[in-house]
């Protein structure tokens, strides 16, 4: 069932330590087919280095596996909230990395202070707030999916525009419209996390970009008028 989906986030998880993304099983990548409803995510505790595309397990979006000889990732119930609330998701990364995970650890959202970041992501990286302790009692991991998206929910933020975001005290989730969009956009935040705070350090008074600033670069690359790159790539100047 899903082969052809079971090698996509088999070979996207690969990517994880391939960018330095994961130490040890630190990490997971899933990606749904809208048609039969059903998401692909890597095992859990499986190291990278073991892993094969028959490992991927197949779950409902329920949480309930489907397919596999595995016991799917302890987060799968935090990509299935994701995937149930916003259609436009098609691929979740969850890491642990330094930098991303550092903001996440300090309870900040992390600032745009320049054009890297208003290329790929418009305003800040939102910081959601820790689970009560009642909501990790319940059902931790779904309730991390269900914080996250009730920040979206409630703010506006538009989730193809602020494709990801930091867990207080935990780590950071991307998405994106596959499972390497969202690999992709895992790779952006850390760098992003990694300017910002060096930027910081440079100096400690720094204010974000401005808004005029901000906007010009975003929408020059994802706007009705979008003229940045080539078309079918990611990249260009």
């Amino acid at each position: 069932m899903l082969e052809e989906l079971k090698k996509k986030v088999w070979q996207a998880n690969l990517q994880l330590p391939a960018h330095h993304l994961v130490t040890f099983t630190w990490g997971n990548v899933s990606a749904l087919d809208r048609e039969t409803g059903y998401f692909v995510i890597k095992p859990s505790g499986v190291p990278y280095d073991e892993l094969k595309p028959e490992d991927m397990v197949v779950v409902d979006l329920d949480g309930n596996k489907v397919e596999g000889d595995l016991n799917p990732s302890s987060d799968t119930p935090t990509h299935a909230v994701l995937y149930s609330r916003f259609p436009e998701l098609g691929g979740i990364v969850h890491t642990h990395s330094t930098f991303a995970t550092s903001w996440a650890q300090s309870g900040r959202d992390i600032p745009c202070y320049g054009t890297t970041h208003a290329d790929y992501i418009y305003g800040p990286i939102p910081c959601v707030r820790n689970l009560t302790k009642e909501e990790i009692d319940e059902a931790y991991e779904k309730n991390t999916g269900v914080l996250i998206a009730d920040y979206f929910k409630e703010s506006g933020r538009d989730v193809m525009a602020v494709p990801g975001a930091l867990c207080k005290n935990h780590g950071v989730f991307t998405w994106g419209k596959d499972a390497d969009d969202a690999v992709y956009n895992a790779v952006v935040f850390e760098e992003v996390a990694k300017m910002a705070y060096v930027t910081e350090q440079i100096n400690p008074r720094v204010t974000p970009a401005p808004q005029e600033l901000q906007d010009k670069h975003y929408y020059r690359k994802h706007g009705a008028n979008a003229y940045y790159g080539q078309e079918g790539h990611r990249d260009g100047k």
